[in-house]
């Protein structure tokens, strides 16, 4: 059959029109499936950039729309080569909440439309560690601290959270997403710290360092009602904050500390110290005021190893605990919120965007303007 040159010409403006439309439809697919993600470039470096937007891979997968993310100070472990096992191109961040977006096959516990904290901790459920609550040290290749430092993390529009059903819990409807920011990191790892501590109502507690991580292990402590609470730190700033928030709470600084605690306790020293500081003094200041027999829990993340002086501690007969996140109460922490019993919304001191990360970043590591904590809303005009 022939054609005309008309018809050819014609033949010719539809074919070129279905090439545009085929483009168009390419390019805006590519859109939707490109987000930004804040990404750990190499030692010492961070940078907001474009990546696909995570599929589920696995049939217990999750997909969560991050609403709201936070800056963690193991973020700047990470930066600054901490954290050895945190792998380059990771997109960074583990302090997250959001909506779930998709679910693989096999999750139950949630769905679609659900309001969700995540977990920092990644964990099976099924092996020794997991049966026995230690899920930080789940033996699945994943387990244990994988979002944010061995896969990607929250501070993005997306997140792929692997065995859903351990790692989200569903957030009330009468808790906001800033109550409930902290659930699955930094509120874990102080309900965790407390819980090991074996506080009872008769015990003076040492908590040295009263920045986030401090603070939300003093929110925990306190559910304990223990005889009195002592705080130990340095910033005029943060002196002020626990003052103002918490009235009933003893503070010193850790010039004054040993004496003040020998001056405030009922036999010789605290019952129990809490070392959230994360410094070689701290870290001195914690067994040297605890009295002997106490608990000793190391709740901070040291940026270099220490050494135990055991000349000078022997006698003391001192139990050291490691405290690490052990994220396996996240659904008792919610209700808690709920309940009123817990209230970490007063350490968002700052708020931001995605786009506005690395200013965050920038006060947040360098302790300006009063920060606590930022809280940063991770949906782009384009993804709400």
């Amino acid at each position: 059959m022939r054609f005309g040159l008309g018809v050819l010409n014609v033949i010719k403006e539809i074919c070129f029109a279905n090439e545009i439309i085929i483009f168009a439809r390419y390019i805006l697919m590519n859109e939707e499936d490109i987000m930004l993600a804040y990404t750990y470039i190499e030692h010492g470096k961070f940078e907001l950039r474009e990546k696909p937007e995570p599929k589920i891979t696995d049939a217990r997968d999750a997909i969560v729309r991050v609403t709201l993310g936070s800056i963690c100070t193991s973020d700047l472990h990470i930066k600054h080569g901490s954290v050895p096992r945190a792998v380059p191109g990771i997109t960074v961040g583990h302090e997250m909440v959001g909506v779930v977006e998709e679910v693989g096959a096999e999750v139950t516990s949630v769905r679609p439309g659900d309001r969700v904290t995540v977990n920092v901790e990644t964990f099976c459920g099924e092996c020794f560690f997991c049966h026995h609550g230690y899920v930080n040290n789940c033996t699945d290749p994943n387990g244990g601290w994988a979002l944010g430092c061995r896969i990607d993390g929250g501070q993005a529009e997306y997140v792929r959270v692997p065995y859903a059903d351990q790692g989200l819990n569903r957030i009330p409807d009468t808790v906001s997403d800033e109550q409930a920011l902290f659930v699955g990191d930094v509120l874990a790892t102080g309900f965790w710290a407390t819980r090991i501590s074996e506080i009872t109502d008769k015990d003076t507690v040492l908590l040295i360092g009263a920045g986030p991580t401090g603070i939300c292990t003093l929110l925990c402590s306190m559910l304990k009602n223990p005889k009195r609470i002592i705080v130990c730190e340095k910033s005029p700033e943060r002196i002020q904050f626990v003052r103002e928030h918490y009235p009933d709470v003893l503070i010193t600084t850790p010039e004054n500390c040993k004496e003040f605690v020998l001056q405030n306790s009922d036999h010789g020293g605290a019952d129990v110290v809490l070392e959230v500081a994360g410094t070689e003094d701290s870290f001195r200041m914690a067994w040297d005021c605890a009295r002997p027999n106490a608990i000793v829990t190391i709740v901070a993340l040291y940026d270099k190893p220490l050494l135990f002086p055991l000349p000078e501690m022997y006698g003391k007969n001192l139990t050291f605990k490691t405290g690490g996140v052990d994220g396996c109460d996240c659904a008792e922490i919610l209700s808690l919120i709920e309940e009123g019993k817990i209230d970490t919304t007063p350490l968002i001191t700052h708020r931001c965007s995605l786009n506005e990360i690395e200013e965050a970043y920038r006060i947040f590591e360098n302790k300006l303007d009063g920060v606590i904590k930022v809280a940063i809303v991770c949906q782009t005009e384009s993804n709400k």
